[in-house]
């Protein structure tokens, strides 16, 4: 089991947190964390087969038949082809449906097409499998909140999915925020004194808060900050690849915002 769990922390957290002890995620400045969506347990419905979590995206479901993959997606949305990445996942779960719940991918895209019902959807099967990811949580309520029937974030708050306690102290400060239980403070302080990776985070989920509250003008502030400029060392180095770093570089660019200080 500790080798299993060892392999599974260089993997996506949903995998990691099902393994481990304490159903917790990996600290954000731990190697193993830093790029923290690098890779996905694509997990079809195999009960007690834990070898198919060791697989990185794509590898455990080449594509069969052309149907193509969630690296392709993953790829498709960094280049800012967003629509086209939740046709690729579509595709794969026609190919697949058992793998909805493991798509996270779809869900950032669906979120950046405006299909936010379908994004909350998503966000919430999720959780369904993997109940200890905070960011999911966070997600589920910023689709919620751009819903016709909801329409904002305090509305959307009562909806909220359950999740477990991350250990991640900048991610416990976005879900306090998120939740209405905190104000920006603490996640200010970590933009700006945090370890690089906590700072990247801590600026992508201030950006995402003001955009959910209606502030366009620190959103799109944050989100160009998270990937440019000073402090942002994060982004710009080790964790380029991070697919959430790559995430707001999408989102620069489908805002329209300056990006000006993105690579």
């Amino acid at each position: 089991m500790r080798k299993c769990l060892t392999l599974l922390t260089l993997l996506h957290p949903l995998a990691a947190a099902a393994f481990s002890p304490t159903g917790q995620n990996p600290p954000l400045n731990s190697a193993a964390a830093a790029t923290r969506r690098s890779f996905l347990a694509n997990i079809p419905a195999a009960a007690g087969n834990a070898a198919a979590v060791l697989l990185p995206v794509g590898a455990a479901h080449a594509a069969a038949g052309g149907t193509p993959s969630v690296a392709e997606g993953m790829s498709a949305f960094a280049a800012g082809d967003v629509e086209r990445s939740v046709q690729i996942y579509d595709a794969v779960i026609a190919a697949d449906p058992r793998r909805i719940p493991y798509l996270w991918q779809r869900g950032l895209s669906l979120y950046y097409a405006g299909d936010y019902a379908a994004g909350a959807e998503q966000f919430a099967a999720d959780v369904a499998v993997n109940p200890n990811d905070t960011e999911e949580q966070i997600w589920h309520l910023l689709c919620l909140s751009r819903t016709p029937s909801v329409g904002s974030l305090t509305a959307a708050r009562p909806k909220k999915l359950a999740v477990g306690r991350d250990r991640r102290p900048v991610m416990r400060a976005a879900q306090a925020l998120f939740l209405g239980e905190a104000d920006e403070k603490v996640l200010m302080d970590l933009a700006a004194g945090g370890d690089a990776g906590s700072r990247f985070y801590a600026r992508l989920y201030l950006s995402l808060y003001y955009e959910a509250t209606g502030d366009t003008g620190r959103a799109e502030e944050w989100m160009v900050r998270s990937v440019g400029g000073p402090g942002s060392d994060y982004a710009t180095s080790f964790g380029a690849k991070d697919p959430m770093v790559e995430l707001a570089r999408v989102a620069v660019q489908r805002r329209g915002w300056s990006g000006t200080a993105v690579k």
